[in-house]
């Protein structure tokens, strides 16, 4: 008799990919989200019964309930899979049920861990390796983040915002960077720091974990790390912190991409993806190494990167009118969102740049208010919507203002629909519009494209 597996919460973006992965290993699966969604229409094209609306009789008394730190304990299907006495396991507990005798490759980090994943998975597949796969968005070449291939390496987007990623063990680990995020739960940047070295000794004894030399928190789990496991460093040499392994030289970053020659030892290739930012250049080397570790000869591995063009929400063209573009970026820490409205400045070639912002979490948004404010203020025009509470619970006292108020100009709408009309219009000629943010401001992209249209 096959597994039976409910989610609950099954339409976010870890929950969704496992649910897919599981059911295309042979369980039947159900599962249940507080609305429906496209990523719900999917699962149930896969046989997948995916429902609206969450409903206690909807769980089977012999399924195996699988939960997000997001699920609260009030919840009518998770309350009564408790009462039963059910199974109840995390969703790192069943990604790694799905990936049980593969080659675990986990990559982490506070930032780019979606997009290097991605490329780490479409690389591999084009020369030939087909690893399985869980990331956090979609890729374009499986329209979805879950992909089982036909090799025995699986790639997962490894999570640290809840301690999840503590769940794997590993025979590579990828770090793109240690920044501290999720202060709700780690309370210090230490401790913060402190979650990613018990992440390294998951590894498997002889693993291998890669770090972002250039990062300072990287740059220190390295080198704590590296008393007790095999780590190979990455970066440009003048801007690391410690000595680097993979040397990254040559870097251009224009409109039409970027390139960059990387060297290791003796060997030398050059890599060109057609992304844009800096940070792309450090996910692609970080993948390249991987790949290479996994056996794949470097100059494949380097051509085979340039197969990848992205994932959704990351920097995601959403649409075009006139001479006004549209995109969507997934940013939600001040880092990220610097780094989506350089690409922006960068794709405008001299043309205004408005963005959109949700904030995400009322705790993130009081953490880092200044940093927000500095990093939104590089764009021209500026709205605010409200912020996306998720698992939290409104704090009193702490909304979108906290942001705006200390950006000339800006603007706080509350209702993200109207806030992005208004971002549409303030978006001149030869501009580009940002929807940014981890919640629901991606669903707003028609309103932006109406609004153009009805200029036209």
């Amino acid at each position: 008799m096959a597994d039976r597996y409910h989610f609950i919460g099954i339409g976010g973006a870890g929950m969704s990919v496992i649910a897919e992965l599981l059911a295309a290993g042979g369980a039947v699966v159900s599962g249940s989200d507080r609305s429906d969604s496209p990523v719900l229409e999917r699962l149930r094209s896969l046989g997948i019964d995916a429902r609206c609306g969450h409903d206690a009789h909807a769980v089977s008394a012999d399924a195996t309930v699988v939960v997000s730190t997001a699920i609260r304990e009030s919840n009518p299907e998770y309350r009564v899979a408790r009462e039963r006495g059910q199974r109840i396991i995390h969703r790192s507990e069943a990604l790694k049920l799905a990936s049980q005798g593969m080659r675990f490759v986990a990559v982490a980090g506070t930032h780019g861990k979606t997009t290097t994943s991605g490329m780490l998975t479409v690389a591999l597949a084009e020369a030939g390796y087909d690893p399985s796969a869980a990331v956090g968005s979609v890729i374009g070449r499986y329209g979805s983040g879950a992909h089982v291939g036909a090799s025995d390496i699986f790639i997962a987007e490894a999570d640290e915002s809840d301690g999840s990623f503590l769940n794997y063990a590993p025979v590579i680990e990828l770090v793109t960077n240690v920044e501290p995020d999720h202060m709700d739960r780690y309370g210090s940047p230490e401790e913060f720091e402190a979650v990613f070295l018990e992440f390294a000794d998951r590894l498997v004894e002889g693993g291998l974990l890669v770090c972002c030399a250039e990062d300072a928190g990287a740059a220190r789990l390295a080198e704590a790390a590296s008393q007790r496991h095999r780590v190979l460093t990455y970066g440009r040499p003048e801007r690391c912190l410690i000595p680097v392994d993979v040397q990254i030289h040559d870097v251009h970053v224009g409109a039409d991409g970027m390139k960059a020659r990387v060297s290791y030892a003796d060997i030398s290739v050059r890599i060109s993806l057609p992304l844009f930012g800096e940070h792309n250049v450090l996910n692609a080397v970080g993948a390249w190494t991987v790949g290479c570790e996994l056996g794949v000869l470097p100059e494949v591995m380097a051509q085979s990167l340039s197969a990848f063009t992205g994932t959704a929400r990351r920097f995601e063209l959403r649409g075009q009118v006139g001479s006004r573009r549209l995109f969507d970026d997934y940013a939600h820490h001040p880092t990220e969102v610097a780094a989506a409205l350089a690409q922006a400045r960068m794709v405008a070639q001299g043309g205004p740049v408005t963005v959109v912002f949700q904030p995400h979490l009322f705790s993130r948004t009081l953490s880092f208010a200044d940093r927000f404010a500095r990093a939104l203020s590089t764009a021209d025009h500026v709205v605010l919507t409200d912020i996306y509470a998720a698992r939290e619970d409104p704090v009193e006292g702490v909304d979108s203002s906290i942001i705006s108020r200390h950006i000339q100009g800006a603007q706080w709408v509350r209702d993200m629909h109207e806030a992005t009309r208004v971002a549409a219009h303030l978006t001149g000629e030869n501009g580009v519009l940002l929807l940014m943010g981890a919640g629901d401001i991606t669903s707003c992209a028609c309103d932006a494209l109406r609004q153009w249209e009805s200029l036209q």
